[in-house]
């Protein structure tokens, strides 16, 4: 970020503040069921874009201590440094003993059967796996994305086709742009397992996830992902509130866990401190929060990745996954 940076370093809970590294570890991870796919994973996910950030040496450590803390689900995706998380796991995890500790999840971005099958064995032989624990559509948001992926010869059928043919046990879909894009692949297909899309405290004022389609695709027992707890650090940035309650408001949402990206193992130790400690806010905790930021900025102002009002989509170059020291560890201004 150009300028002049300053950073407020988050203030833990005591409780996680009283974890040393061993304490850390020895302390359950909270896990739970990835809806109707029937995985068992940790609350924290790791996430993909970040880890890589430092090199591939920092990114083998990450994903080795997240390993030590009880983390078992970990993000990547195809684009993410053109293939360069996907390779750090591959390294990181090439010993079948550690493979079979974790759950890979990878994501494909084009929306042809072909270009998401060639994304999908390059994939595989980046990450040195036979198969992947879940295979996501990555970042649809536009209606014209939905109309090739569910059409003749879209990327759909190489979903379909993968998991039948073992390279791939579960199959989802990511986005941010517009919930209405999401209902509309959930709506067209029923053997989508998993979902992904935002959930934070200013979702609920501006085309709202949690208020539209999180209902639903709970009812249909996906297993529901959320990630961008901070919207790419714009709820910290507008000073709309702190990340405690950024964390604490995503955790007590009916997500199975959350994705969010740490640079360091320093960032990934403050993270699972986090989740490891959390208290679940109360509904009136919840209301009084929802009353308090809905009068300040809200919209694309906050949720840069939001379809805005006067285009059809708000196209910002970003990454999935939080800013580590925007989402969990520390504040930039």
């Amino acid at each position: 970020m150009a300028g002049m940076q300053r950073r407020t370093f988050l203030t833990l809970p005591a409780s996680a503040l009283a974890l040393d590294k061993k304490a850390l570890a020895q302390t359950p991870m909270p896990m739970a069921r990835l809806g109707k796919s029937g995985l068992h994973v940790s609350r924290f996910t790791l996430g993909g874009y970040h880890m890589r950030v430092r090199g591939e040496q920092e990114a083998i450590r990450i994903i080795h201590r997240a390993l030590e803390l009880g983390v078992n689900f970990f993000d990547s995706a195809a684009k993410y440094h053109d293939g360069g998380s996907d390779e750090a796991y591959g390294k990181a995890l090439e010993s079948s003993s550690l493979r079979q500790k974790a759950i890979l999840m990878s994501k494909a971005q084009l929306r042809d059967r072909d270009g998401a099958m060639k994304q999908l064995e390059m994939t595989l032989r980046r990450m040195r796996t036979d198969y992947l624990d879940l295979w996501q559509c990555h970042e649809v948001g536009r209606h014209e994305e939905v109309d090739q992926i569910l059409g003749p010869k879209g990327a759909l059928e190489a979903f379909v086709l993968a998991k039948k043919q073992g390279k791939v046990r579960h199959i989802g879909f990511t986005g941010h742009h517009d919930p209405g894009v999401h209902q509309r692949l959930l709506d067209a297909f029923d053997g989508w397992e998993t979902v992904q899309h935002p959930v934070n405290l200013i979702d609920p004022h501006y085309l709202s996830f949690i208020g539209s389609v999180m209902p639903n695709i709970k009812k249909k027992g996906l297993g529901l992902i959320g990630m961008k707890s901070n919207a790419i650090g714009g709820i910290t940035g507008h000073r709309i509130a702190s990340i405690e309650e950024c964390l604490r408001f995503a955790l007590s949402q009916p997500v199975d866990t959350l994705v969010s990206g740490v640079e360091s193992v320093e960032q990934l130790e403050q993270n699972v401190a986090v989740v490891k400690t959390f208290r679940r806010m109360t509904p009136q905790e919840m209301t009084s929060l929802l009353e308090r930021t809905k009068q300040g900025p809200v919209g694309v102002k906050v949720e840069r990745y939001k379809k805005s009002e006067t285009q059809a989509v708000h196209l910002l170059q970003h990454e999935d996954g939080e800013a580590p020291s925007l989402a969990w560890g520390e504040l930039e201004a």
